[in-house]
């Protein structure tokens, strides 16, 4: 179906994307984004219940607010590492956003209620919405790999000040802000990978055979 050639580079994208956090000011054409959402939109869902929406902010007013949002969270969660002290201070150096910096943030959206009372595979797993939503994600930042462009995920944020800024009604989940724009540093390793916080997993400690705690021989 595909060529050696075209399989590569499908991988090569998939290893090559990285959460990125460092933007400069360059404005990004307008069938970028679009394809960014496109990309998102062709993603799967469970039932095919399309439970997404997105929300393009370019406004600096709101941008700002989006930050103010993040900073505060951030500022919060410092206060569980306080006993740790290296690992407090390496937890304030991160840049954990660059909302203001992007030129484009992203808002993805879950509507629990896409599709009625009964979606076919939600009804045994209600959280098959939120994981849907997540394909489409990961579609998206693929895509801004593709597209040249860097991606961000912003995650420190209280739902409730997000639905505020955004007017977002109170059932929808707010489950993503995406910060998109050209950077001039882009990661050979995740952020967190290269600042130690963190070490990448060896493969073969997380497959099992058959069953749970089986080794593959």
């Amino acid at each position: 179906m595909y060529s050696g050639e075209q399989k590569k580079t499908v991988y090569d994208v998939i290893k090559r994307r990285r959460d990125v956090r460092s933007f400069i000011n360059k404005e990004i054409p307008e069938d970028a984004i679009m394809n960014i959402i496109q990309a998102g939109h062709d993603g799967p869902s469970v039932g095919f219940m399309q439970p997404w929406n997105f929300i393009i902010i370019q406004s600096q007013e709101v941008k700002e607010k989006l930050a103010w949002a993040a900073n505060k969270e951030k500022r919060a969660l410092a206060i569980h590492y306080e006993d740790k002290d290296e690992r407090h201070q390496k937890f304030l150096g991160l840049k954990v956003q660059g909302l203001k910096e992007a030129p484009i943030t992203i808002c993805v959206t879950c509507d629990p209620t896409r599709g009625g009372s009964h979606v076919l595979g939600r009804n045994s797993i209600p959280e098959t919405d939120i994981m849907s939503t997540a394909c489409a994600i990961q579609n998206m930042w693929l895509a801004a790999t593709v597209e040249g462009l860097a991606l961000g995920w912003v995650s420190f944020y209280k739902k409730n000040d997000v639905r505020d800024i955004l007017n977002i009604p109170p059932h929808i989940d707010p489950v993503a802000l995406l910060s998109i724009g050209y950077t001039n540093h882009y990661p050979d390793k995740p952020i967190l990978e290269a600042e130690g916080w963190e070490k990448r997993q060896q493969l073969d400690g997380l497959i099992f055979a058959e069953k749970w705690g089986d080794k593959v021989e």
